[in-house]
């Protein structure tokens, strides 16, 4: 199975590891936003609806409208789609003030996946028409957000890359850098997510991990995976193999 990405958009936060960020600084530190006035993000920020969602629920499936971007104040998001046959592959986890679902604000074309609520979480939403109505004017914005989907398409081939010729540790410890909180040092995903994400079994993932934790590489918790030596990771994830 090869899982490739959406790609991921790490807004700046103060520190990062914050559980949960207001409207505007999501949007302020966001590259699509951040040069544009304080009058015209707190437009925005207005403009943005908010809503709870519990764990599991579904934001939206694919084939829905794409009706405009969501932000996440709190909690996390898992990106994923369902083959033929029914198995999943996880293309991304967006966490506390990141951003998901910007292809809408272009082509408000249908969902592309499906988005579900891993843990409870506060989401705000930008439809597209407050986006095209209070920007109008803003070519810039336009240019930003061509640049950011070009970046987007990048990383959709690197993870197509990784799969095909990185061979799995490789792939599971470049995967855990990636999704690791820079302050916490965690990625915050279970094992079976993440194994969907790079194209291996659980069983698999879970050997692998016991490995480095045994060599006090990780630590194992509770839905993530702590990073206790990540330079030891980084040189394993440099290590180009043949694919699985």
């Amino acid at each position: 199975m090869i899982s490739t990405s959406m790609g991921r958009t790490a807004v700046s936060v103060s520190p990062k590891s914050a559980e949960s960020v207001d409207k505007l600084t999501l949007i302020r530190n966001h590259p699509l936003f951040r040069h544009l006035t304080s009058a015209i993000l707190e437009q925005l920020a207005a403009r943005m609806t908010k809503k709870a969602v519990r764990r599991g629920a579904i934001i939206f499936a694919k084939g829905d409208a794409g009706v405009g971007l969501i932000g996440v104040m709190r909690g996390s998001v898992k990106i994923s789609v369902l083959s033929a046959d029914g198995r999943e592959a996880v293309l991304n986890v967006i966490n506390a003030g990141e951003i998901f679902g910007e292809m809408a604000l272009l082509d408000g074309r249908p969902r592309s996946a499906d988005a579900t609520a891993m843990s409870d979480c506060d989401l705000v939403s930008m439809d597209r028409g407050t986006f095209t109505s209070t920007l109008r004017g803003q070519p810039d914005v336009l240019f930003k957000v061509i640049e950011f989907l070009c970046a987007r398409l990048r990383r959709t081939s690197e993870q197509v890359q990784d799969v095909m010729f990185l061979h799995a540790p490789a792939r599971l410890a470049k995967a855990l850098l990636q999704l690791a909180d820079k302050q916490e040092r965690k990625a915050k995903i279970t094992q079976r997510d993440i194994s969907q994400m790079i194209g291996l079994s659980r069983e698999m993932t879970n050997r692998q991990l016991r490995i480095w934790e045994r060599a006090n590489w990780v630590k194992l918790e509770r839905g993530g995976v702590v990073l206790v030596q990540p330079r030891q990771l980084e040189k394993v994830a440099a290590e180009a193999g043949e694919g699985d």
